[in-house]
């Protein structure tokens, strides 16, 4: 099966009846926001929807998604490759009012004036969600030693020097 672009917007209840299913993706240079919170983007998005209604009437969304992208090591500063993979359902709501009422197994997704959901706006931020909060290298990958981490104690040298805030106690005695 060949993979097509996917549309930037779909009309979710429309799709949910005809119960379609869309395999496409979606270009890098398309990704602008992934693109700012990484050091490149290596792949397009390989994305994955279905849409249905299910017993309770409920139209839902759920997808996966996945992309290649560089991310910076926090421990060494060189970049690494990093797979991003992740899953999502959703279920559209016209106003944040019906999104208490959704089960909780389903995210709430708003429609915009035309009756539509920011297809490509979503499957970003689900991408961005799955970025890791402290992107490193496995230990065994990564150019800094455990030798050279330090955790909690200071070297002899730092250690040495005078409290900068001793002046601070002199004052707190008066």
């Amino acid at each position: 099966m060949q993979k097509v672009k996917l549309p930037l917007t779909v009309d979710p209840i429309k799709d949910a009846q005809r119960r379609l299913d869309y395999v496409g993706y979606y270009a890098a240079n398309q990704l602008e926001r992934l693109a700012e919170s990484v050091v490149n983007v290596l792949s397009d998005a390989q994305v994955t929807l279905s849409f249905y209604v299910d017993p309770q009437k409920l139209v839902v969304m759920k997808g996966k998604v996945q992309i290649d992208v560089d991310l910076e090591c926090q421990r060494c500063n060189e970049p690494y490759k990093q797979t991003l993979e992740c899953e999502f359902t959703y279920s559209p709501v016209a106003n944040w009012d019906q999104a208490d009422d959704l089960p909780e197994i389903y995210e709430p997704i708003e429609f915009n004036e035309f009756g539509e959901i920011d297809l490509i706006g979503t499957v970003e931020d689900e991408l961005i969600l799955a970025l890791p909060l402290v992107p490193m290298h496995s230990s065994e990958h990564c150019e800094v030693s455990a030798q050279e981490q330090v955790f909690g104690v200071l070297p002899e040298e730092l250690a040495k020097k005078p409290n900068p805030f001793a002046v601070l106690a002199n004052l707190k005695q008066k």
